[in-house]
């Protein structure tokens, strides 16, 4: 159906759009202004408690509580000033925090957020309503308020909404791991957007979905340009589209994630049947070779796009990774030198070979330098890495190979630890590489790679980067490129210590190559 025919139906659905609205999107948006309105209710109790408790603690420092009365004139109002004033202005505050938490979202459902970015934006809705109320209050001289109080009063709401957010979100996951509270979910689509979506709807707890299964679709449920291999597991399809809605009713499914590109008639057939069963249908938005893969979405006022470039890094930023990469660098050489005599003490012991082996890389700009390693493999391991191309995980960039059967004992320990990497950090302070980036490619395989692969030749090379974070939901040539462009469009110093803690803990845990 054409796209022109598509709009057409979806205008002469209105009418089954607007008493749809009135069962399913009523009932959900009823049930989501039920929760927003109860938050907005606890927030004034919130605040009435902070203020009651911070005049009294100002009170007790001027000396013995009497009465109510006496807390009322002895610190709220002067000579002069009413109580009606002092109410108009905790109304302000309330209405001020109702509106800015609001407008960052925290009356949304709590699934949708992580529990770091509800504290950060629980705190920057309470301290900016509190620098609106002083600024109120300064601009009406209202000197009868002391500003101990206001002080007082804005801490204790901060602390009381964080953790009253917090509190609830732990009891919440609490349900999600006793399968309270969790939606069932079927993914439509058997591509690497699918498996991908799937990664991250069961490791990420605060979601509390329940994958049960893909659908497959009778149009493309593969990205264009790649191959079978990543097609998902036949264990895992549960149907076809022609079967959704009977799965639905089977598996008691509460929302159906769109993962693969759809005819327009497809989706709007699919639709009016979600709409008559009461179940969530969501798009997940996917661009051709996984350009849009793993990138932000970001809203342009109502519509959301998927930002695929930006510009370079100023020469400010770049002279604050550099000068990070140093630091970091110098420290782990310093305080590692133990670990890697230690490493070179034992690769000696291990097998006949150097400790370290080299290999030429290419880096920023395509300059080709040589690249340090603990030697992991036996000796002549690269005149046998041409008959083993061909297993690679990731279809030859990078070459990476399961059960290697050229790797020492010792060496798939390293590996496992990405202990083997460790020599890199003198490449880092000859400026040949960074802590974070795209990991250093062959020279060779750059040379003959597609045009898309250069972009990770953008920045320098790194020890550690997104794609050895994520890389193992998507192996793929494609994900390896499309979580580095990730990284170079929204390159960081933040994104870099991010990174940073993240391999420590992979190196900790074992959890490397």
């Amino acid at each position: 159906m054409a796209t022109s025919e598509f709009w057409q139906r979806t205008s002469t659905s209105a009418s089954s759009s607007r008493e749809w609205t009135g069962g399913l999107a009523g009932d959900a948006l009823r049930g989501s202004q039920a929760m927003a309105r109860l938050w907005m209710a606890l927030d004034a109790i919130t605040i009435v408690a902070s203020a009651v408790v911070a005049t009294l603690y100002y009170r007790m420092r001027k000396g013995p509580v009497a009465s109510s009365g006496e807390i009322l004139q002895g610190t709220f109002v002067h000579q002069g000033a009413t109580g009606l004033l002092l109410a108009l202005f905790l109304c302000f505050f309330a209405v001020s925090l109702m509106l800015i938490s609001r407008r960052l979202n925290l009356y949304s459902p709590t699934r949708l957020n992580g529990i770091l970015n509800e504290q950060r934006r629980s705190v920057q809705a309470c301290l900016t309503s509190g620098l609106l109320l002083t600024g109120v209050l300064y601009l009406m001289r209202a000197s009868f308020v002391h500003r101990s109080i206001v002080l007082v009063a804005v801490g204790l709401v901060t602390i009381g909404l964080s953790l009253r957010r917090l509190a609830y979100r732990l009891l919440l996951y609490r349900g999600f791991e006793h399968g309270v509270g969790t939606r069932n979910v079927l993914i439509v689509g058997t591509g690497p957007n699918a498996m991908v979506l799937r990664f991250y709807l069961e490791s990420i707890r605060h979601l509390g979905y329940r994958f049960k299964g893909f659908i497959a679709s009778p149009d493309s449920d593969e990205f264009p340009g790649s191959g079978a291999r990543f097609r998902t597991p036949s264990s895992d399809q549960v149907g076809t589209l022609d079967t959704l809605f009977q799965q639905v009713r089977k598996l008691f499914i509460d929302e159906v994630f769109f993962a693969t590109h759809c005819e327009p008639s497809v989706v709007a057939d699919v639709l009016e049947q979600a709409r008559a069963l009461h179940v969530d249908l969501r798009m997940v938005p996917e661009l051709p070779d996984g350009l849009a893969m793993n990138s932000p979405i970001e809203y342009v006022g109502q519509f959301p796009t998927v930002p695929l470039h930006r510009g370079q890094a100023t020469e400010v930023r770049r002279a604050l990774k550099r000068a990070l990469d140093i630091v970091i660098s110098s420290m782990a050489l310093i305080f590692l030198s133990p670990v890697l005599l230690v490493i070179a003490i034992a690769i000696k012991l291990d097998s006949r070979g150097p400790v370290f082996s080299s290999s030429e890389r290419a880096g920023s700009g395509g300059r080709v330098f040589r690249c340090f390693k603990f030697r992991t493999v036996v000796c002549g391991a690269e005149r046998q890495r041409g008959g083993l191309s061909a297993m690679s995980e990731c279809g030859g960039l990078p070459f990476k190979i399961a059960g290697n059967p050229c790797m020492t004992r010792l060496g798939r320990f390293l590996r496992r630890h990405s202990l083997d990497e460790f020599p890199q950090f003198f490449n880092v302070l000859r400026g040949e590489m960074s802590v974070v980036g795209p990991r250093p490619l062959p020279a060779g395989v750059v040379r003959d790679s597609r045009l898309a692969h250069q972009r990770v030749l953008a920045v320098p090379p790194g020890i550690t980067g997104l794609w050895q974070m994520q890389g193992l939901q998507d192996p793929s040539p494609d994900g390896y490129v499309s979580l580095n462009g990730m990284y170079i469009e929204n390159w960081s110093i933040w994104l870099d210590l991010k990174i940073i803690l993240r391999a420590i803990g992979v190196v900790l845990a074992g959890a490397g190559a």
